[in-house]
């Protein structure tokens, strides 16, 4: 696994816009206050010229937006890569990237949400650790919290342990400013199927799971080169469902299996689901009981702090993660190795 340099003051943070762009005039002002912000962390900043454009879910066109992730990765001005936001159609500009590109001039590179599409096939076609957590529109807060700080230190190559939150937002305030922070309302509680505590050390790889069920099985999907070469350390999943239905969950849990995605898999980490959306009154540990899951004989544990129901914790795909579980805590360590 190659990890990429992390950050020093003065330092430059490519943002490309690989999926959306700014929708409206709330996230122009999130997006200008994400830019204040992390000038004021000391970083220089090389920003799309599509920033600040959206046309039906998309900053530009498929071509366009793959060309910029080109340049910014050849740029030898630019020190890591920050994608602009999430939004539903980053998928569509992967033909266009080329990933020679990216296996020469390697970059930490940063992303949540459908910026999945664009970190897991990096980490899986090209071997190269990436951090799912968040994007540069994240910054856009004027009330941070401590989920972004740890990112701020993770950047800078300070391996923080990481620990569950105490409390998470299950529903977002109404955007007026576009400065806002977290509704955090809900006390957090880790959970596991059999109400047991948890250990698990092993090599780590994720993200959103609605855009790794759009690649599983594309030539983009470099999971069975990653499992066969990591099989010794054994794989640990994380999987933050944003908007995919129970139903849904179950079915592709089956299609992963049958691709293999859980071969040597030590255990799976789900985070809260985005959106509790069924057809048979499940609930997320009846979903998971139900799933292809529940027959591996391996931890796991659902309802952690890696959702769109934030705080999100910060992983670095491709890692060895160290990951404890007891009486509704959770913590999350990190070798580089």
């Amino acid at each position: 696994m190659y990890y990429s340099k992390f950050l020093k003051e003065n330092d430059c943070i490519g943002v490309p816009a690989p999926s959306n762009g700014a929708r409206n005039e709330q996230k122009k002002a999130s997006m200008k206050q994400a830019k204040k912000f992390l000038e004021s962390q000391h970083y220089q900043l090389k920003l799309s010229s599509n920033l600040m454009k959206s046309k039906r879910g998309r900053s530009a066109s498929p071509k366009i937006r793959g060309q910029e992730v080109n340049d910014m990765f050849q740029d030898k001005d630019i020190d890591a890569i920050m994608c602009a936001t999430g939004g539903d159609f980053l998928v569509e500009c992967l033909p266009y990237v080329d990933f020679d590109v990216i296996r020469k001039n390697p970059k930490l590179v940063t992303g949540f949400s459908d910026p999945t599409g664009l970190l897991y096939p990096i980490t899986t076609l090209c071997d190269i650790a990436t951090i799912y957590g968040h994007n540069f529109a994240s910054f856009g807060s004027t009330d941070l919290h401590k989920t972004h700080k740890d990112f701020l230190e993770l950047i800078k190559g300070n391996i923080i342990l990481q620990e569950s939150y105490d409390l998470y937002e299950e529903e977002r305030l109404e955007c007026i400013t576009g400065l806002e922070g977290y509704n955090l309302t809900e006390k957090v509680y880790w959970k596991t199927l059999d109400n047991k505590s948890v250990s698990l050390k092993g090599r780590i790889i994720g993200g959103c799971f609605d855009i790794i069920a759009e690649l599983a099985g594309t030539k983009y999907d470099g999971i069975d080169k990653f499992n066969e070469k990591y099989k010794d350390d054994g794989i640990i999943w994380f999987f933050d469902n944003c908007e995919i239905s129970m139903e849904e969950t179950i079915r592709t849990l089956w299609k992963m299996n049958e691709l293999g995605y859980f071969k040597y898999t030590k255990g799976v980490i789900f985070g809260r689901f985005g959106e509790n959306i069924t057809s048979y009154d499940y609930d997320v540990k009846m979903c998971l009981e139900d799933s292809i899951l529940a027959n591996l004989n391996i931890p796991i544990i659902y309802d952690a702090d890696v959702s769109h129901k934030g705080p999100c914790l910060n992983i670095i795909n491709g890692s060895i993660a160290t990951i404890e579980v007891k009486e509704g805590k959770g913590k999350i360590s990190f070798e580089l190795k």
